[in-house]
């Protein structure tokens, strides 16, 4: 529809109706709650209540699959591996390793920021391990909102899902902004001379940037157009950078001095988990290729090789640039600002800064290209819970992709490119990625070893332990490396991670096993996942916790006035069409109690029992 063919009509389940090109009040507040003021007021009173019910209620898998019925149409399933591979190079191969790279190297690390990388790719790759056996075994567009829906419930999942769009949304904007930057320097000019300089506002919002927004909208028109059209975009486009990252590790190996990498570790082993924790960010976008599953033709196969596959490929990349620009320069001399372009004018090669910018430049745009499909699937899947308004579930029929979440999103950030300087954009970008990794993997730990009517009260109760001892043991482990230089503090911490997730092996039952695709030596991958994740957030700065915390509070408020209670009505509206709806043998159970409170797992309202 763009925002017009059909809209969503009055049921709370989601239900729509054809109209002409118009939108209205039921496009956003179908539900029964918003009837009226009288009965808002009644929601409101029901406050507590309904947000207890929201916090132990967990989905089901089928539910995560039957929610794509609301979105009127069916997104088309023309992905591969192949295509999942190079949406998860565009993704990861951004600007970022243009810049980080010279940063820590020449602050932290010296040469081991090659051994930075690989450990960073490790953390990556135990991530991706954990989001991949979800997206196998439930292939919907919410990514990380469904996994963690289905096994820690609904509260939990829109707060997740809330930091993470804010990130799309300022990620997005950062990127489009960095476009004009880079744009600049191929055309040589200056990135002001692009941008529009208004006095009366205020500095830092006053270099407005109407090539960001032309960026932002040629992606969105894109990314509406089709999935497989974006696919096919993004692999020339990432064939290209491809090229060019071969060109300059080439290039520069053929001008390297080995005696620039002595010493090599001149910062110690400090430094390298230092720079590691922030390099860490140049692997994160993974996530949104996850959010694709819905649109992948055989899950089981494709999401497995995609995923892993472009990790282990980014992997290899970034650490063969962070050697090559150490081999060609002493650390000591890298430009933090510029590292590969003063590197290539330090050898003779001052034309390589403009080939360093056209890579730039193409990373950005797919960059932009994925975060835009990425973070449109998760709107989508989220308005199917009705936890957002509705009318963003909407597919349309003939693109197969959600075009009212695309252009929603697209917009948010293109209002904020417009405006907003670079470095405002950049200490607005949260801990949000982090956040969620852990909260994926400790989700698969209780899929894996807890399912209601299934494990005993002792064996739950057991796990409830060993997860509380590995979670507080791996932020001891944070707080000890962020604090001190004492290695004393260790010697408890990490044994008792290593006991805790070692008694999760012994003492708990698993209750699960993976259909098709399955985490290896799970509890141990997840557990070290979430260990790595809380180690790494150990370096964000305060402020950074600050800014999550004013996010937080800002969507829970969101959530307790509207997004409560509407998706309260819709999951009750979907227990009673699925109690009307019994034909055979009466399952009517509507959803399983998340978790952890000895119940049968049969009083509350979501659509089936686990």
């Amino acid at each position: 529809m763009g925002i017009g063919e059909e809209g969503h009509g009055s049921s709370t389940a989601g239900g729509v109706r054809k109209r002409g090109c118009s939108i209205s009040k039921d496009d956003f507040l179908p539900e029964e709650s918003f009837r009226s003021w009288g009965n808002y007021v009644n929601a409101l009173s029901n406050t507590p209540a309904r947000l207890l019910d929201r916090v132990v209620t967990r989905s089901d898998e089928q539910d995560e699959l039957d929610a794509k019925e609301r979105s009127v149409n069916q997104m088309k399933r023309s992905l591969n591996w192949w295509d999942l591979m190079w949406f998860g190079l565009g993704a990861l191969v951004g600007a970022g390793i243009f810049v980080l790279t010279g940063l820590e190297a020449r602050t932290d690390a010296g040469p081991a920021v090659v051994l930075s990388y690989a450990i960073s790719g490790i953390s990556a790759m135990l991530a991706v391990f954990c989001y991949t056996e979800f997206a196998v075994e439930i292939p919907v567009a919410g990514g990380s909102f469904a996994y963690l829906r289905v096994e820690l419930g609904d509260f939990v999942a829109f707060i997740a899902a809330g930091n993470i769009l804010l990130e799309y949304v300022i990620g997005s904007a950062a990127m489009a902004r960095s476009w004009t930057s880079y744009f600049a320097t191929l055309c040589g000019h200056q990135p002001d001379d692009f941008r529009i300089i208004v006095s009366s506002l205020a500095e830092g919002y006053n270099h407005l940037d109407p090539i960001a927004i032309g960026v932002c909208v040629i992606v969105s028109i894109i990314a509406c157009k089709s999935t497989k059209a974006s696919s096919r975009l993004n692999y020339i486009a990432s064939v290209v950078h491809v090229l060019i990252l071969l060109f300059i590790i080439i290039a520069g190996l053929m001008h390297a001095d080995t005696k620039n990498f002595t010493p090599f570790m001149p910062f110690g082993p400090r430094g390298v988990f230092k720079a590691s924790a922030v390099l860490f960010f140049a692997y994160s976008g993974f996530d949104a290729v996850s959010t694709m599953a819905e649109e992948t033709k055989n899950p089981a196969r494709d999401i497995p090789i995609g995923l892993v596959g472009s990790v282990l490929l980014t992997t290899v990349f970034y650490c063969a640039l962070a050697a090559v620009l150490c081999l060609m320069q002493s650390y000591k001399n890298i430009d933090i600002n510029a590292p590969f372009s003063v590197a290539f004018e330090a050898v003779g090669l001052g034309w390589g800064k403009y080939v360093v910018a056209a890579g730039a430049l193409k990373g950005m745009t797919s960059v932009l290209l994925v975060n835009c499909v990425g973070q449109a699937r998760y709107v989508t899947h989220i308005s199917r819970t009705h936890m957002m308004p509705p009318l963003f579930s909407y597919v349309n029929a003939k693109s197969g992709t959600p075009a009212n979440a695309t252009i929603f999103m697209m917009t948010s950030s293109a209002l904020l490119a417009l405006f907003t300087s670079l470095d405002i954009l950049s200490n607005l970008l949260s801990i949000s990625t982090l956040f969620i990794f852990i909260l994926v993997a400790l989700a698969l730990l209780v899929r894996r070893y807890y399912v209601s009517n299934v494990t005993t009260t002792e064996d739950r109760n057991k796990l409830l332990v060993l997860l509380a001892l590995i979670v507080a043991s791996s932020i001891g482990t944070a707080i000890i490396w962020g604090v001190t230089d004492d290695w004393k503090g260790y010697c408890v911490t990490l044994p008792i991670w290593f006991l805790a997730t070692g008694g999760i092996t012994v003492l708990v039952p698993k209750a699960r096993s993976p259909k098709v695709w399955g985490v290896p030596l799970v509890p141990w991958i997840p557990s070290a996942s979430i260990a790595i994740n809380f180690f790494l957030l150990a370096s964000m700065d305060k402020d950074s916790f600050i800014r999550f915390a004013i996010w937080t509070v800002l969507i829970l408020v969101y959530y307790v006035f509207l997004g409560l209670h509407a998706s309260y009505d819709t999951a009750k509206e979907i227990q009673k069409n699925s109690e009307w709806g019994k034909v055979e043998g009466g399952n009517a159970s509507s959803a399983t109690n998340c978790g952890f409170d000895g119940g049968d797992g049969r009083n509350e309202p979501v659509a089936s029992s686990k």
